[in-house]
């Protein structure tokens, strides 16, 4: 009842969200259905019927889901100590991981390229201190994808959890402390559980974030580790196989709302998004 004045200033912001978002989808749906003969299910049969796109599927998923774990764990500690830490430190460490959220993706991934490289500055210093024979094959493989999302992914995990932590009430530990409780006993009973709903929130919106990057895997990958938005690019701009592009997409985007729904059903959306 108090909110009715304001829909009519909502209205039109929301009529255009949804124009500009679902009639495109809605053009990407015809577009996977479309076929020279009218509506087909030929590029869905092709996805299911593809060894190739089969194993493409399977990498993004396992390098996205790797990602998500490390970029989670690391996220978790940096909020943790952020969020336990004094006001100065905790500037400072806020001030570390934002500086690298505002470089490009295209930037970061260059500098892992120069950095990992055979003759790059950690392949060289290992080979100066006797560490390692021969250079270590860190870029144009899985590992040299894995590090350079995580890096650029590690921030969105922070961000959510963080805000989790700093809401929580201390007296609650300090309770389970004044009954004897050791502080990993209070760690893992209370503060855990309670930031839970918002550790699986951070993970969903790596995930997503993951399932769709297209630059960092091309650069450091070096070609060869092909996830799925760069073959949908290979696809349109190259093999021309604008259906087949189009079937990737929404399968992508199937995927994607299952898991945010599963996700929503066994946190809750208010849980996971840190409301009460």
């Amino acid at each position: 009842m108090s909110g009715e004045p304001y829909v009519g200033f909502l209205l039109p912001a929301a009529l255009l969200v949804c124009g500009l978002f679902l009639i495109p989808i809605g053009q990407l749906v015809a577009l996977s259905f479309g076929g020279p003969d009218g509506p087909t299910l030929r590029w869905y049969e092709q996805v299911a019927a593809t060894d190739s796109i089969h194993r493409i599927l399977l990498t993004t998923f396992r390098i996205v889901g790797l990602t998500t774990a490390i970029a989670v764990a690391l996220g978790y500690a940096v909020a943790y100590a952020m969020a336990h830490m004094g006001e100065r430190q905790r500037l400072a460490l806020l001030l570390c991981v934002l500086v690298p959220f505002w470089l490009s993706v295209l930037v970061r991934a260059l500098a892992w390229l120069i950095l990992l490289r055979n003759n790059g500055i950690v392949n060289e210093a290992l080979l100066g201190s006797g560490l390692i024979a021969a250079p270590l094959p860190l870029v144009r493989n899985e590992l040299g994808v894995v590090i350079g999302m995580v890096h650029y992914l590690v921030p969105y995990a922070v961000f959510p959890i963080f805000a989790a932590m700093r809401g929580l009430d201390g007296r609650l530990m300090m309770a389970a402390r004044s009954v004897g409780a050791s502080p990993f006993r209070t760690f893992t009973d209370i503060y855990l559980p309670l930031t839970l709903p918002a550790l699986f929130g951070a993970g969903l919106l790596v995930f997503v974030f993951g399932l769709g990057f297209f630059v960092t895997p091309a650069i450091l990958g070096g070609g060869r580790v092909v996830m799925l938005s760069e073959y949908v690019s290979i696809s349109v701009l190259q093999t021309l196989r604008w259906g087949l592009a189009a079937a990737l997409s929404v399968v992508l985007l199937v995927a994607t709302l299952a898991l945010i729904a599963i996700v929503s059903r066994v946190t809750g959306v208010r849980r996971m998004l840190g409301a009460s």
